[in-house]
């Protein structure tokens, strides 16, 4: 058999979950105060039904050439560091 060619989808596919999970936790959690399970999970449920009324899909902001220039000046960057510092 050949190898397999990776999904690549799958790297946006669950960046998106990451990010509606942030959201959240950012607009629902994240200065909520739980005393139970269950008040946590009314707060869950709370925003995926306020989140269903008016859903909106997630979209990259940015072109495959953008990020792709964004991480080689990060990777550049870390390099030069750790080349200064002596490691």
């Amino acid at each position: 058999m050949g190898a397999e060619k990776p999904c690549r989808s799958s790297a946006s596919w669950i960046n998106q979950v990451e990010r509606w999970f942030a959201e959240l936790t950012r607009k629902q959690l994240q200065r909520g105060v739980h005393r139970s399970t269950a008040d946590l999970e009314a707060d869950i449920v709370a925003f995926i039904e306020a989140h269903n009324e008016n859903p909106k899909p997630y979209r990259w902001v940015k072109s495959a050439d953008q990020i792709l220039a964004s991480v080689k000046r990060f990777c550049h960057k870390i390099m030069t560091r750790t080349s200064d510092s002596g490691d």
